[in-house]
């Protein structure tokens, strides 16, 4: 018998993993609870009845986001529409901002108090949302160790629960079975590449990433694995099948990398925790990145840099992000096993700050139980 309902909501694949890790939590420790919202596969996997396809959210780009602004408009209204029928008695959004912060201020309306995982990037942009999350969001769990003094400066309620990557990203296979499943020559490099989980980004950063493989195998024999598929030109651009791909197997691919050429994203800070040595990039539209330059205000664009607080890892932006450049980069660490020491080094020191005492999942669980009361949920 369902005794009470929560709606979570998540937009992005790493949202969806998330927020499917506190569901799981939840239901764990409250088998009458019924959850509802947005949901991705992972979370429906977990047990959240999905009102709304998180698929369906999944947009990047300041410019990219208008064509999509009628489909995600009538998911809004949908997922609202539910919340006022089924009147949970809290509401957990997870990241995408855009979405769910919006969605926050109308779940407020209603009495319905709001948890909030994964914070919006506001320190780096956009400042103007503080006074709208004070009064919306009654409590902010954040994932990287910097952000809760800057939003508790600003009088959100914030904890920070460490990251949720660091008690789940694992290799399942060890390098000398990883390599004879796929057919990997042992004696060689091997260097991933990943050029995003959304489709617009990764058609964005194949022609420079191919272009950077062809140069690094003229140099010297790597094995090249490509951690994703579904790219609609990619056997055309590969003539031979000199780039090997292997979908579904991310963190064994990472775990067992020499090197990774990355999208700037949740996969770096993947990369990170497994101590991979890697080049990170990223491309938008022209008009997006004009109008970001005048709208960002950080050090770094990477996250393990932003959390080291120094250039780890080399940023390949926009124009900087070409196939020489990437081929440069990748050979000159390929080429110095010192370098790429140092560089595990310190991705050493990211994932730890990255790593709480507690689980971070039980952690937001316990928060929310906080919030709820114990004498509503028992």
């Amino acid at each position: 018998m369902v005794a009470f309902k929560i709606l979570i909501s998540a937009g992005e694949a790493s949202g969806d993993l998330y927020a499917a890790s506190l569901a799981a939590e939840l239901l764990r420790r409250h088998p009458d609870l019924e959850l509802f919202g947005c949901a991705g596969p992972r979370m429906r996997a977990a047990g959240v009845r999905a009102v709304v396809d998180a698929a369906s959210l999944a947009v990047v780009g300041l410019i990219e986001v208008v064509a999509h602004i009628p489909r995600v408009w009538r998911e809004y209204r949908k997922l609202l529409k539910a919340a006022r029928a089924e009147r949970p008695v809290l509401a957990i959004l997870t990241d995408s901002p855009d979405f769910h912060l919006r969605l926050a201020r109308q779940l407020k309306r209603m009495g319905i108090p709001v948890v909030y995982l994964v914070a919006p990037q506001v320190w780096a942009w956009r400042k103007g949302r503080l006074p709208g999350m004070r009064r919306t969001i009654d409590r902010l769990l954040c994932i990287f160790p910097f952000e809760e003094p800057f939003f508790r400066e600003h009088g959100v309620a914030t904890t920070y629960i460490g990251h949720p990557l660091s008690r789940l990203v694992r290799p399942s296979l060890g390098r000398g079975k990883f390599f004879r499943n796929h057919g990997l020559a042992e004696d060689r490099p091997l260097v991933a590449l990943l050029p995003g989980s959304r489709e617009a980004e990764a058609a964005r950063h194949m022609p420079a990433l191919m272009d950077a493989a062809a140069r690094i195998a003229a140099r010297m024999p790597v094995n090249l694995v490509l951690g994703r598929a579904g790219l609609s030109d990619f056997r055309e651009r590969n003539p031979g099948g000199a780039i090997q791909v292997i979908e579904g197997e991310t963190w064994d691919l990472l775990a067992h990398a020499t090197l990774a050429l990355a999208a700037s994203g949740t996969v770096t800070v993947e990369a990170a925790l497994l101590g991979t040595p890697m080049v990170t990039f990223y491309k938008v539209t022209a008009l997006s990145w004009f109008a970001g330059k005048f709208l960002v205000d950080v050090p770094f664009y990477s996250m393990v840099n932003l959390i080291a607080g120094r250039a780890v890892i080399p940023e390949l932006m926009q124009n900087e992000m070409t196939g020489e450049r990437l081929a440069a980069e990748a050979l000159r660490l390929l080429n110095s096993p010192v370098e790429r020491d140092q560089m595990r080094r310190q991705l050493g020191e990211v994932g730890r700050a990255l790593a709480g005492p507690e689980d971070p999942m039980e952690r937001a669980a316990g928060i929310v139980d906080e919030i709820l009361g114990t004498n509503r949920v028992r």
